[in-house]
């Protein structure tokens, strides 16, 4: 079969599947490479993404740019940190979704350089091996944004936190429960804007100590893969008749809608 026509194949699998078919002989496996078949499955605005993670690798001395769209493809797929390496954006192997994570440390938290309130823990349960710990407070208000050029297509944006210092004893995950008090009693409230004029709010009681879990803020899409979207999030739980201590807030993190999720999550009703 030439390999004009098994690429046209190719074109209707996703990325896993070409690599898979590529191991049945030649002709396959040349199709497979082919850059036709890669500039369908990369986002639009790859060559902007990838000018991102070139950069990055020149920072730590990786290896060069990748040539063909393959390649690309391939390295996209890896984790590349920005912003002095407090963000970091991926594609999804298998269906070139654009993910990206924003760490606690690219966000403004209320009290965040007074150790009565906040802490900063080393962990390997987050992508940047560290999380800020909530001891107690009053007031809790953490808020971020971003500036980027999306790749077009529709989103999820989330709040990575965890109930409890996460702690492993014996290669088995705990969490210490003492100091968790106060996320009964009122629900945080999550807000999420964009420079669209979309404003989302949702609110959550955060239960579950010992486990991650991704609070889900709100939706939002974009229409063109050129233009700047401006996003800004918060949560917030400021009623100050109680106090409230035994958070871990590790990061936002955006997926495509309908991503298939390792973590639980937390849907609830807009309530705007």
């Amino acid at each position: 079969m030439p390999e004009s026509c098994v690429a046209a194949v190719l074109l209707y699998l996703d990325p896993l599947e070409i690599c898979q078919v590529a191991c049945l002989n030649r002709a396959f496996r040349g199709a497979a490479s082919a850059d036709c078949i890669w500039t369908a499955k990369l986002p639009a605005n790859h060559r902007y993404l990838a000018a991102l993670a070139a950069a990055a690798d020149d920072d730590c001395d990786c290896e060069g740019a990748a040539e063909g769209n393959k390649e690309i493809y391939a390295r996209l797929c890896r984790p590349t940190p920005f912003d002095g390496g407090t963000k970091e954006f991926w594609i999804e192997k298998d269906r070139g979704g654009f993910c990206m994570s924003i760490s606690s440390k690219a966000m403004s938290i209320t009290g965040r350089d007074d150790r009565r309130y906040w802490s900063h823990l080393s962990t390997e349960e987050s992508r940047f091996h560290s999380v800020a710990y909530l001891q107690q407070i009053w007031w809790l208000e953490v808020s971020g944004e971003i500036d980027f050029c999306f790749p077009a297509g529709s989103y999820s944006l989330f709040f990575r936190l965890h109930l409890g210092r996460p702690h492993r004893w014996m290669g088995r995950r705990g969490h210490g429960s003492e100091s968790i008090h106060g996320w009964d009693i009122k629900p945080t409230r999550f807000q999420l804007s964009t420079s669209a004029d979309l404003h989302t709010e949702s609110e959550f009681y955060l239960n579950n100590p010992g486990r991650w879990i991704l609070y889900h803020v709100g939706d939002f899409a974009v229409s063109s893969s050129d233009e700047v979207t401006e996003l800004k999030f918060s949560m917030m739980q400021i009623d100050c008749t109680h106090t409230k201590g035994g958070l871990c807030v590790d990061a936002v993190l955006i997926y495509p809608k309908g991503h298939q999720y390792e973590e639980d999550c937390v849907f609830c009703q807009e309530i705007l």
